[in-house]
């Protein structure tokens, strides 16, 4: 099971899922700050990280037995279960906006709301799917990463003419400066390579079940553009889509007043 972190103490139950390098106390307890007396948030500790990388097994999920759907889904019925839930809203930031969307798949008759900040899973890029699902490939990655300082050095001549912001790179070097963080990028990545959606047919069942799905994007974010979330946005009724004058590390406290605003 996975470890996770109850913030706040509110009579509604918010299951919150972090992005890539962080764990749940430390990416949701600023929102449980100004949420607490309204939410109880679930903060798990994803696959990989936190308390959760120390007690799982290392071939329960890996390279080779990738998280799919179905395994996703009875996790999270265990967890609702043995915590006596049974409706819920979710939110989801970057890499936890993958676990997000599977959790609102798989349990849309449940579920109350979805606050999706810079979200991953609602589209993908090509470069994520030919590292991933190919065994030569996710050999080639393992080694980028081992040479990451070669990758740091392209970025940073692709700086000259522009090609990518200076905040890309110094976000990259921060995620890839120790082993340990690049095993978590790796892992991540090619563990969590079947979680993908088809967001039409997806939000067409929230719809079916009246979720309430909200969306926050930065607009200074060099991660994840709004460009990138458009098969969802374009979906949405426009005040459910929000633009932040933020960047991507900024989302989650920058979407947190707005939030609260939605819970009135």
């Amino acid at each position: 099971m996975l470890h996770y972190h109850r913030l706040g103490h509110g009579p509604h139950i918010l299951l919150a899922f972090h992005g890539i390098g962080q764990e749940g106390a430390g990416c949701y307890q600023p929102m449980a700050d100004t949420l607490g007396d309204y939410y109880t948030i679930y903060a798990l500790d994803l696959f990989f990280h936190g308390k959760s990388r120390d007690t799982l097994a290392s071939d329960w999920i890996s390279e080779s037995k990738p998280l799919t759907k179905d395994s996703w889904k009875q996790i999270v019925e265990t967890f609702l279960s043995d915590n006596n839930i049974d409706r819920f809203s979710v939110t989801g930031f970057s890499m936890g906006g993958r676990f997000a969307l599977a959790t609102l798949e798989a349990f849309p008759e449940r579920i109350d709301k979805a606050f999706l900040m810079g979200p991953d899973g609602v589209s993908e890029h090509p470069l994520y799917g030919f590292a991933t699902r190919f065994a030569p490939a996710r050999g080639l990655f393992h080694w980028v990463l081992d040479h990451h300082e070669l990758l740091i050095g392209t970025a940073r001549l692709l700086e000259k003419p522009r090609l990518i912001s200076s905040s890309l790179t110094r976000f990259v070097q921060h995620m890839l400066d120790t082993p340990e963080k690049r095993q978590i990028v790796y892992n991540s990545w090619v563990a969590f390579r079947e979680l993908h959606f088809h967001i039409p047919s997806l939000y067409s069942s929230l719809q079916q079940h009246s979720v309430q799905v909200y969306l926050f994007m930065g607009r200074y974010d060099q991660m994840l553009r709004p460009a990138h979330v458009k098969p969802l946005s374009r979906l949405l009724p426009q005040s459910h889509y929000i633009l932040l004058n933020c960047g991507h590390t900024r989302l989650v406290a920058h979407a947190t007043p707005y939030i609260s605003s939605f819970t009135k």
